[in-house]
């Protein structure tokens, strides 16, 4: 009976079944992504699903509707050509979004790396040395000296049984996730960061010509009050009282300028420019349009939304495979290895089958003792699996109260510009009239003071509360997510 060569094809297939199968099993968990959370509210209060409504630029009645979808350039909503540009060109050029894209880089390339470990590692060598042997050596008192040229190529192979490599690879590949989000998450709070800033520098600018214009109303008042004591019908003590009102409404105005440059400032390094460069873009309050339709999602749907979420979930998929390559660790290693080559002192005799040499071997390793250092490392790869786990829990809940907080200031926001917008209008009109009767001696100068002071307060106040609309308004399309599943540059892996 024939026997059959142990290199057929058969037998090399069944070989190489084995080595596939058992390459195939990976210890250690595998990853699962902890449960959406089940809630159907961000409150225990129930949110309206309409804001109050004010009579003003700014304080239109805002919707909250499920069926509402936000953009992938969300910003777009506040309908600003300037902006748009801003946003834009600070995508381009703003250096901490180079190093978070820089970084994904870096973690994608060692994933790639690490994907090596599948493959066999072949490295060749060629040397040549010349050498002398001692005659005690040859024992013939003769002391040759010799050329000697080798050429191989060398095989070997760690064969991935208990998927110690695999782990390695899912472990680089969720760094890569993590990187992937956390960039993300880098642009989202980039583009919050101008838009909110635009608004307060827009609210600053208002704020600014609020009390520049009060500042006119009251040297105004002070040229009446001298004229009147002229004609004897206004004492030294009232001068002297609107000197003090001109002077600290004067006293404001410093303040708020050197806030404007200071927003001004952080709009020009958002966008990647030098403080001296600028930008050119003046904001105002009322080029701004105040988006009435929001979406809503549900609780569920936010942690798939929210890039922080996502990266505190490749955080803990990292982990997970960690636990697992430190379990493999523990177990025996299989490898193959191989080596073909050409050896010869002679280099006519280098391509001959004299000089021809080959080797084919496997070897296992088994961890015995290593002081305990494996089971350590294990411990702690699964404390830090725990410590992930924990974190990523955080971040939800985190997440969940930012929706949750971002939801009450809206309904907050539109309460409050109306009430300032029906005190802004009663102490305008009680200032007109407060003048009129003063000028006819109806009234004394401080209870003049006193509605002066009110009007000015409201006025400043008016213009806070409609600025914080705009700026609650991007904080919700922040909290939600930023819509980066709607740009075309991103796909939803890993959502």
């Amino acid at each position: 009976m024939r026997r059959k060569s142990p290199r057929s094809p058969r037998a090399l297939l069944g070989a190489a079944s084995v080595v596939a199968l058992l390459s195939g099993c990976a210890v250690g968990p595998d990853f699962e992504r902890p449960a959406a959370p089940a809630d159907q509210s961000y409150d225990s209060v129930p949110t309206p699903g309409t804001t109050a409504k004010a009579e003003m630029h700014g304080g239109e009645a805002q919707h909250l509707s499920s069926g509402t979808d936000i953009p992938g350039e969300w910003w777009s909503l506040f309908r600003s050509p300037v902006l748009d540009q801003l946003i834009r060109q600070a995508l381009a050029a703003n250096p901490d979004l180079k190093a978070a894209d820089a970084t994904l880089r870096q973690a994608q390339e060692l994933a790639a790396a690490d994907r090596g470990g599948l493959l066999p590692s072949v490295d060749a060598s060629l040397g040549q040395q010349r050498e002398r042997v001692s005659a005690a050596q040859t024992g013939t008192g003769f002391s040759p000296i010799y050329n000697l040229t080798n050429a191989s190529v060398s095989v070997s192979y760690t064969v991935d049984v208990f998927g110690g490599v695999q782990r390695t690879i899912e472990a680089s590949e969720a760094a890569a996730d993590y990187q992937r989000w956390q960039r993300e998450a880098q642009v989202l709070t980039l583009t919050s960061n101008i838009v909110t800033t635009a608004v307060q520098e827009a609210s600053l600018r208002a704020q600014i010509q609020a009390t520049r214009e009060i500042i006119d109303a009251e040297a105004h008042q002070l040229d009446v009050i001298n004229r009147q004591f002229t004609l004897g019908g206004a004492s030294k003590n009232d001068i002297l009282s609107q000197q003090a009102l001109l002077a600290q409404a004067r006293a404001t105005l410093p303040g708020l300028e050197k806030q404007l440059a200071q927003q001004h400032h952080l709009l020009a390094t958002l966008a990647g420019n030098t403080p001296a460069q600028g930008v050119a873009a003046d904001f105002e309050l009322d080029k701004l349009t105040l988006p009435t339709e929001l979406p809503l999602s549900l609780p569920a749907k936010l942690v798939e939304q929210r890039p922080d979420v996502q990266a505190a979930s490749a955080s803990l998929h990292q982990a997970s495979a960690k636990v697992g390559v430190a379990i493999a660790n523990q177990w025996p290693k299989l490898t193959l290895s191989a080596d073909v080559g050409q050896a010869a002192i002679d280099g006519t005799r280098f391509f001959t089958d004299a000089s021809n040499f080959w080797s084919i071997g496997a070897g296992i390793t088994q961890p015995i003792f290593h002081g305990e250092t494996l089971g350590h490392q294990r411990a702690a790869a699964e404390a830090a699996f725990d410590a992930s786990a924990a974190q990523y829990q955080s971040t939800v809940l985190n997440a969940l109260r930012n929706v949750a907080d971002t939801l009450r200031a809206l309904q907050s926001d539109a309460d409050t510009l109306a009430r300032q917008l029906d005190a802004e209008n009663a102490a305008a009109g009680s200032l007109t009239l407060a003048r009129q009767r003063y000028d006819i001696g109806a009234i004394s100068y401080v209870q003049l003071l006193d509605i002066e002071r009110t009007e000015a307060q409201t006025r400043i106040s008016l213009i806070q509360a409609q600025a914080a609309r705009f700026a609650d308004t991007a904080a919700l399309l922040q909290a939600l997510g930023g819509g980066w599943w709607n740009r075309p540059d991103m796909t939803p892996k890993g959502a």
